[in-house]
């Protein structure tokens, strides 16, 4: 290679990047990072995988058989992950996100970019990670991260996009460079909020739609739900501030046919192996990664019910996983419910 050909492949501006997460998609977006030659470092809380990503170059855990980018470092040392870095995509699960954040906070310079990558709600208050990441720290900018995107299928080369949305115009023009690739396309959005919460929500619709899977329903009914569910996420969007024709994009209606459609989803599985007759722990176990959905579905339950949006699917969800209730009880209620009108919103003045 030619110094020419090396000067033409680094990119216009070279970042020093952290990925906090070693599951799939942070090893993923850490991939792509580095494979866009910035200087990137991926953080896993477990010493002894940290090491041996970063021995066998490949994490056998949640990406087996994956080459790690020469580039990426991986180190269990959280401080020195994230020390001197313009970027960090925060890929932990929401039940350990504050807590990661609050670690991390003292060692952030003024005016990183802090991105999350989950899609979910704090366990036991309606916060979005968004949320938790301007109360942990100050003078940062914010986005997050959210669309159709099976980690296995990028690190495939599968065609692929998704959304960056922060209110910070720059911030999106810069993520979507860092992340641009021959087959992963970035679109920006403003509406935080709304592709937060559509990647939040898609995962409780992707249970429902594994349970029908399982008493053997067809097309016809995951059709059925996918749809009826997009009616709901832009109704409680709408009741909640969010706006709701962000639904209609990448990160709404795209993100939530992609979970509802296939067994890659965690929360598809999880509704699968309770339509077969598995108790929620026991399925959960079985799938042995983080089903956001299952957390969700509770606090969206609880919120809907405060501001009294009409959400049958929600309530039905609740109600087998939590209250008891046999699943041909909540589709015979389901089916027998009022027949509404079809599409709530209309391009008509």
């Amino acid at each position: 290679m030619t110094q020419k050909e090396v000067t033409s492949s680094a990119p216009e501006s070279r970042y020093t990047v952290a990925v906090l997460g070693g599951g799939s998609f942070g090893t993923a977006i850490a991939n792509i990072v580095a494979g866009n030659g910035h200087d990137t470092r991926q953080w896993m809380r477990d010493a002894e995988r940290a090491e041996a990503c970063m021995a066998n170059r490949e994490n056998q855990c949640y990406l087996p058989g994956v080459a790690l980018d020469p580039g990426l470092r991986v180190t269990s040392d959280l401080e020195a992950a994230v020390c001197g870095c313009q970027i960090v995509f925060v890929a932990i699960p929401s039940g350990s996100f504050r807590e990661v954040m609050h670690r991390a906070a003292p060692v952030l310079a003024p005016g990183t970019m802090l991105i999350s990558l989950t899609k979910g709600v704090e366990h036991d208050r309606f916060h979005l990670m968004s949320d938790i990441l301007r109360e942990e720290t100050e003078g940062m900018r914010v986005g997050v991260l959210s669309g159709p995107n099976f980690a296995k299928e990028i690190v495939a080369g599968h065609y692929t996009a998704t959304v960056i949305a922060s209110e910070d115009e720059s911030l999106c023009t810069t993520i979507q460079k860092v992340l641009h690739s021959e087959t992963f396309r970035v679109y920006s959005s403003n509406d935080v909020f709304g592709v937060e919460l559509a990647g939040a929500l898609k995962n409780i619709y992707a249970i429902v739609t594994g349970m029908a899977v399982a008493l053997g329903r067809g097309q016809n009914t995951i059709s059925l739900l996918i749809t009826r569910a997009l009616a709901e996420m832009m109704r409680f969007a709408e009741a909640v501030g969010a706006d709701p024709m962000t639904f209609i994009g990448l990160a709404g209606v795209g993100d939530l046919i992609l979970t509802c459609s296939s067994d890659l989803s965690r929360n598809y599985r999880v509704g699968y192996l309770v339509g077969k007759g598995k108790k929620l722990d026991d399925a959960v176990a079985e799938i042995g990664q983080v089903a956001e959905g299952v957390n969700t579905v509770r606090l969206i339950k609880a919120k809907a019910d405060e501001l009294g949006v009409y959400m049958p699917l929600v309530s039905a969800i609740h109600a087998i996983l939590f209250e008891g209730t046999p699943i041909p009880t909540v589709i015979r209620e389901l089916m027998s419910g009022a027949q509404t009108f079809d599409v709530a919103y209309s391009a008509k003045p």
